[in-house]
């Protein structure tokens, strides 16, 4: 069974916050056992039935920024194009990796920077090879989500583990990192104790002071990003990282891509499905992206996630007794003295064990948000939190530096902070009128008071950057690809379950796996349900029930 990533030491960034989660993380609007199960069934109930409705719809909005034109768009078919027949025929010289990931081989992949025109030179992917413990059946590519996030650290921290025991046998498993991230041709934005600072400024962006910080740090952050490769920039978007694995596919000799994607991973893996439906073979995508939304709306999503995240955890701490609960009274007090322990950090930062690095607002925020991820670590969380509560903010610091991949010598480990708002402003693009962007940030803070400040600003943020967005909101049909299955979980804070009912109902081949829990994705953290049944379908080809429920009771 895969590692949990947090409680088992080993951390991948999976996040998939928008761009306002990321840096300048906002001081928050203040606006003025069976009990339990019933509450959260209900809830759970109202939400499902909601969320569709709850999710801004684009009628009435202004226009989406403009979109340009992907480097990846093509007419034809590279696999079939001359002018790529030398990306597709490569070999990889794989070899035993350095330092930690010594047991496992290593290589490298190269690919156009533009995929519509080969002559503006190459970039190179980097992987991770983990080979078939038994006979080999065929290669499993992961991507672990972000965007941004290293498919080689993914792979290589958890080891065989990544996946089940018998599909690790039968499957050589890779790790990749994408076009701009990690040990592939990166895009290196700021330095290490820049980000340090991006990461811990703590601000109202519904100030006209704080408006400005937000546009300031998105214009720094884009043109370091823009400095580091100026070409680069404006060709990571998903489309071009979708070709890019058509390659992987063909180097290792696979007719058809067998992939496991997570998070934005999902999004990743069903652009490929549309581009090559062909070559799709035994596809999984847990914790799905809906490709139809728009930046705003995937603002408002996770903000709605987090917000019913944060009641669960709540909820789980009271449950728990009051010597082991920070927290007191009931649910909605509870809540409110999570919001109210995050307003006195915005005014007075702890203290931590590093006197140069003091727990502030938004890195209180992070280390809470990044410990809803998995409700295995919510017990681990709470002893954050009391010890924050009473002065001491270094467990929770220890949470947010888990989240940002922040290593205790005080680098970072891969450019997935830098990346993501790379990716996302290419992949998302949002309203691009400023004045409804702030009403739309105060609607976001006011409906989701604990945590809906980090998420608004999307479009704001992303008018800054120096590269315009490329892909306007559409379905994804993959019309003739082989089964492919979703995943979905009830309680996931950063990717709804209603997003993967989307996604699952637009792929012509798709079929719905719920988990009826609580976190981020479902595969390797289900209890057995869910496992089994990707197990079965990644081994044999045995197609899920389209619409089994896994329970992780």
């Amino acid at each position: 069974m895969r590692k949990n990533w947090l409680v088992g030491g080993a951390v991948a960034l999976v996040l998939v916050l928008v761009l306002g989660a990321v840096f300048g993380i906002s001081r928050i609007a203040r606006p003025g056992d069976e009990a339990r199960a019933e509450r959260a069934a209900s809830e759970s109930a109202a939400a499902s039935s909601a969320a569709t409705q709850a999710a801004p719809s684009r009628q009435g909005r202004p226009p989406l920024a403009t979109t340009g034109e992907s480097f990846a768009e093509l007419s034809s078919d590279p696999a079939q194009d001359q002018a790529y027949r030398a990306y597709y025929e490569q070999t990889v010289d794989w070899s035993a990796c350095e330092g930690d990931y010594a047991d496992f081989q290593c290589g490298s992949v190269t690919v156009p920077k533009h995929w519509n025109d080969p002559a503006a030179g190459d970039i190179t992917l980097a992987l991770l090879r983990i080979p078939a413990s038994g006979e080999k059946q065929g290669t499993l590519f992961l991507n672990p989500g972000g965007p941004g996030g290293s498919g080689v650290d993914f792979v290589g921290m958890q080891g065989p583990e990544v996946v089940g025991e018998s599909v690790a046998a039968r499957y050589d498993l890779i790790g990749f990192d994408p076009r701009g991230v990690g040990d592939s041709t990166p895009l290196d934005c700021v330095s290490d104790a820049r980000l340090d600072e991006m990461l811990a400024a703590t601000y109202d962006p519904l100030t006209p002071e704080g408006l400005e910080q937000t546009k300031s740090t998105a214009r720094e952050l884009g043109e370091g990003c823009r400095s580091s490769d100026p070409e680069l920039i404006g060709a990571v978007d998903t489309l071009s990282a979708a070709r890019d694995l058509d390659v992987l596919r063909a180097v290792v000799g696979s007719d058809a891509l067998d992939y496991l994607g997570y998070s934005y991973g999902t999004y990743l893996g069903a652009t490929y499905a549309e581009l090559y439906p062909q070559r799709v073979g035994r596809m999984v995508l847990d914790g799905a992206l809906d490709p139809t939304i728009d930046g705003d709306q995937l603002s408002d999503g996770q903000a709605r996630g987090f917000e019913n995240a944060i009641g669960e955890f709540a909820q789980y701490c009271l449950d728990q007794g009051s010597e082991v609960c920070p927290l007191n009274g009931d649910h909605d007090q509870a809540v409110q003295q999570v919001r109210d322990f995050f307003s006195a950090v915005d005014d007075q930062p702890l203290e931590t064990t590093d006197p140069q690095r003091p727990l502030t607002g938004a890195l209180a925020r992070s280390g809470v948000l990044v410990g809803l991820y998995a409700d295995e670590s919510w017990d681990f969380l709470i002893q954050a939190l009391g010890a924050a509560m009473s002065g001491d903010g270094t467990q929770l610091l220890f949470f947010a530096d888990a989240g940002s991949s922040r290593q205790d010598d005080g680098t970072y480990l891969g450019n997935s902070n830098e990346v993501i708002s790379a990716v996302n402003c290419l992949d998302h693009p949002s309203a691009a009128d400023e004045a409804w962007s702030v009403q739309e940030a105060e609607r976001l803070a006011a409906e989701y008071p604990t945590f809906g400040g980090m998420f608004g600003f999307s479009g704001v943020y992303c008018a800054q950057w120096p590269a315009a967005p490329v892909r306007e909101p559409a379905p994804i049909r993959a019309e003739g690809a082989a089964p492919i299955v979703v995943i979905g979980t009830t309680g996931d804070p950063a990717t709804p379950y209603e997003w993967a009912e989307s996604l699952s109902e637009q792929l012509t081949s798709g079929t719905l796996v719920t988990f009826d829990g609580n976190g981020h994705t479902a595969y390797g953290r289900s209890g057995g349900c869910v496992e089994e049944a990707v197990d079965a379908y990644l081994l044999e080809g045995t197609v899920p029930e389209d619409g089994l429920v896994c329970s992780g009771s």
